[in-house]
């Protein structure tokens, strides 16, 4: 684990795609000091180096918290997002955020659980980007559930597959719940890797990014 905070600590330096105004600088501290998940820089930095390359007009993401991904998505690349996020507080404190943000207009979010969320509302959209980090005991089932409305030459990306280190810790250090969870997450890092529709990439940056491209047939 020191070895992969060296390497985002280097990465963390070296990339410079990242631009912070007031409103991002206020949203990190929010997340602070509420105990709020949000990407931290190196993660970030990360994704917006695979995205300069991906150059998206459309990405969807599962899981708002307070808008901060979507709203620093959304500025640094010009992509209209749709986010879809859960939790009430979170969703309200998102929908403040966002309708601050200079990329208001590029950004939808919807108050829902993203597994029985009415997905008629996206008939006619296609994304170039999914990004999901939300329950990470459903990262598959979200995977499934909203693969169709990936382009056909889209990028999955799943967040916070580290879940803090727990996946490489003896089953006997973890709780109940904490082992669980860890399978779960070990279970669909597999999945991924054999899924013969996608070349995924695993990079043990931020808590774990996983990008997976789909492969055209």
């Amino acid at each position: 684990m020191e070895q992969l905070y060296e390497i985002n600590s280097v990465l963390n330096t070296a990339f410079k795609r990242i631009t912070h105004d007031e409103l991002s600088l206020e949203m990190r501290e929010f997340a602070k000091v509420n105990d709020v998940p949000i990407i931290d820089d190196s993660g970030l930095e990360t994704v917006l180096q695979f995205l300069a390359l991906k150059k998206p007009h459309r990405i969807l993401e599962i899981g708002s918290a307070i808008g901060y991904w979507s709203t620093m998505i959304s500025r640094h690349t010009g992509a209209e997002v749709v986010t879809i996020e859960r939790d009430d507080k979170n969703y309200q404190q998102a929908v403040d955020f966002i309708a601050r943000s200079s990329v208001k207009e590029k950004i939808t979010i919807y108050k829902a659980d993203a597994l029985e969320f009415d997905t008629n509302i996206l008939a006619e959209l296609t994304f170039d980007v999914i990004f999901i980090d939300a329950a990470k005991s459903a990262y598959q089932r979200f995977f499934e559930k909203y693969e169709p409305f990936l382009a056909d030459d889209g990028l999955m990306i799943t967040d916070n597959l580290l879940f803090h280190g727990h996946i490489f810790k003896d089953k006997n250090e973890l709780g109940r719940n904490l082992r669980d969870l860890t399978r779960k997450i070990k279970t669909y890092s597999e999945w991924l890797h054999n899924n013969p529709s996608y070349e995924t990439i695993f990079l043990p940056l931020g808590d774990g990014i996983a990008f997976s491209y789909k492969i055209k047939r």
